[in-house]
């Protein structure tokens, strides 16, 4: 995903679909975020005993995350947005993602391939996207983009 060479009406015309795909979840991410568990280790009978515990997740959590590898956005390479912007918090990375305009959407889709990609495995990564607003904040970043509309882009 390389924006930097396409106008910003290009890019809006591009990723919109897989913005709105994601914009959806909006309602129950503000739920969720920081609030709510959404996900559990597995307790069976005599399990703790016998075998590792393993996540269970949120049903909506797992249909976002399937969502989100769908998408345009999803970057093997986001390590490299990551290192490139010295990201080394939850809370700079929200910072991060708030003040990225549509011709950097690939640094958006960065870090939320961080945690859809990285979560796959690394299990905790999922949750803690949820529970510190990350998966909110760039969602958040696609329906401001998403308001401003093809007319309201002057990049």
């Amino acid at each position: 995903m390389i924006t930097e060479q396409m106008t910003a009406q290009e890019v809006f015309i591009q990723y919109r679909s897989d913005m709105e795909k994601l914009m959806a979840y909006l309602p129950w991410l503000e739920e969720k975020s920081g609030k709510a568990k959404v996900a559990s280790n597995y307790v069976g009978e005599g399990i703790a005993e016998n075998t590792i515990s393993f996540p269970v997740y949120d049903g909506t959590l797992l249909r976002f995350i399937k969502e989100a590898e769908s998408t345009q956005f999803m970057d093997r390479n986001y390590v490299y947005v990551i290192t490139r912007n010295r990201l080394k918090s939850a809370e700079e990375e929200k910072a991060f993602v708030k003040a990225q305009t549509m011709l950097q959407l690939n640094n958006v889709g960065g870090i939320l391939s961080k945690y859809v990609l990285g979560g796959r495995t690394k299990s905790r990564l999922w949750s803690e996207a949820v529970d510190k607003g990350i998966f909110l904040e760039i969602v958040r970043k696609f329906k401001e983009l998403d308001e401003l509309g093809i007319n309201g882009l002057s990049e």
